[in-house]
């Protein structure tokens, strides 16, 4: 590994999830799904909205936490508050690409070139590659200098001039790696076959065609049309960066409600909006990437989908062909592991064995004092790595940071042991040897005090 992936979920604009395997039943027991939920958010784990439906019906919709928290009071969220979906976004980005290939404007095998010749290795990609990440386009977020220009209005132009600065990550169709480039081309190149913007080739192709009424391309964050801030946990729920939304374009610019995207799922695996062998192009997977639908197990089901991040924003929705079941959460506020509340209330959902009481969300953490965290301040550094982590503190809540990237708060579960759970990283602190060992995804490292 030669890069820390806690920071896919704090510059990216997606991360995968995976679920738990088990058996199966169909029973769906809304009280439990509403006690999961009332406990996320009595013990601020989560600000987010869910839907589910079935059979294109919505079955189950909740929200919890706030969709804005002021000085003086807080606006709480409901069914209809509008977030920052992400990467899901990439979704709609592949449905109007295959709808261009279905209308003849377009084929997999169309050369990158043919739109935007000055990207680095442009004669050798083509859309099928960008569509499942072979193209070896550089990803912009993982830019070191990425998080400094996030809330700056950008042109194209300037978009089309950093690409080209980028060198190639790998030779294209030599290997699958996630970039968002892709999907900002993707973009790119509706506008020109369309000679619309992006968002207003959403709205015809898409929105107006199935009659989603809070789902568009964002733009400055609006509190009082019932748009979500996005927040991180420090002890409370601290404002988050807010994304110019000139800058993620097809890869992570859409709005939507929780709802809105179950609707959005029904319509694409129903025919709507494209045709059942662009469908089934859309979801093979190769080397773990679909064009551009993921394909996540839960038991002994398959269910296609997307996870989306942006900002303090986290979301995901998915489809289950089998039962015609679709699910959306959108958050904006994460103070756990998402992938703990997925295989929460898809157990519910499909009546596995799941206990609440006995789940991470309902554990206590340490109480420490601002004094208590002071022999773990510094920077650390492993040759392992190429970023460092500094470590500061925030009243009683001990911060760390990697270099280039934002802030985040760090949660004490007993000595010397620290976690942030939104990405599943543990963090162990040995002072009396100046070391700090970082855990996540299997990955195990131990980092020096400078």
């Amino acid at each position: 590994m030669h890069k820390l992936l806690l920071f896919i979920l704090l510059c990216g604009l997606s991360a995968k999830t995976t679920f738990a395997q088990g058996n199966t039943d169909k029973t769906f027991n809304k009280a439990k799904m509403d006690s999961l939920f009332d406990v996320l958010q009595a013990n601020n784990k989560a600000m987010m909205s869910i839907a589910i439906s079935k059979n294109g019906q919505l079955i189950y919709s909740k929200a919890i936490g706030y969709s804005e928290i002021g000085a003086t009071q807080k606006t709480a969220a409901n069914p209809q508050t509008r977030y920052r979906v992400g990467s899901i976004t990439k979704i709609f980005t592949g449905a109007m690409i295959f709808q261009l290939i279905e209308e003849g404007k377009l084929k997999l095998t169309t050369s990158l070139a043919d739109y935007f010749p000055t990207v680095p290795n442009a004669d050798k990609i083509n859309i099928g590659q960008m569509l499942n990440h072979s193209s070896g386009i550089f990803n912009f977020t993982n830019d070191t200098t990425y998080t400094s220009k996030l809330s700056r209005k950008t042109s194209q132009a300037e978009m089309l001039a950093s690409f080209k600065a980028a060198k190639p990550v790998f030779e294209p169709g030599a290997k699958h790696e996630y970039s968002n480039t892709n999907f900002i081309l993707l973009g790119f190149i509706i506008e020109k076959l369309d000679k619309k913007p992006y968002a207003a080739a959403l709205k015809s192709r898409i929105t107006d065609k199935i009659g989603l009424k809070d789902t568009y391309y964002g733009g400055k964050i609006n509190p009082s049309a019932n748009e979500a801030m996005s927040y991180n946990w420090q002890g409370s729920w601290q404002p988050d960066t807010e994304t110019d939304m000139s800058i993620p374009g097809g890869a992570g610019a859409v709005v939507s409600t929780a709802a809105d995207l179950t609707s959005f799922m029904n319509a694409l695996f129903a025919g709507k909006l494209v045709k059942e062998t662009s469908l089934n192009t859309m979801k093979t997977i190769n080397g773990g990437y679909g064009m551009p639908l993921f394909s996540f197990p839960f038991y002994e089901r398959t269910t296609y989908g997307h996870n989306g991040g942006i900002d303090g924003f986290r979301s995901q929705t998915a489809y289950f062909p089998e039962d015609k079941v679709a699910f959306a959460y959108l958050a904006n506020g994460v103070n756990t592991n998402l992938n703990d509340v997925a295989i929460g209330f898809l157990s519910i959902l499909f009546n596995k064995p799941y206990v609440i009481s006995t789940s991470p969300f309902t554990s206590s953490s340490l109480t420490l004092k601002t004094e208590d965290l002071d022999p773990y301040l510094g920077t650390y550094a492993t040759a392992q790595l190429p970023v460092k982590i500094t470590i500061t503190k925030k009243d009683a809540v001990l911060m760390g940071q990697a270099t280039g990237q934002p802030a985040f708060p760090l949660e004490a579960v007993k000595v010397n042991e620290f976690k942030f759970a939104a990405a599943g990283v543990v963090l162990i602190f040995d002072p009396a040897k100046k070391e700090m060992t970082l855990q996540q995804g299997g990955g195990t490292f131990v980092m020096k005090k400078e």
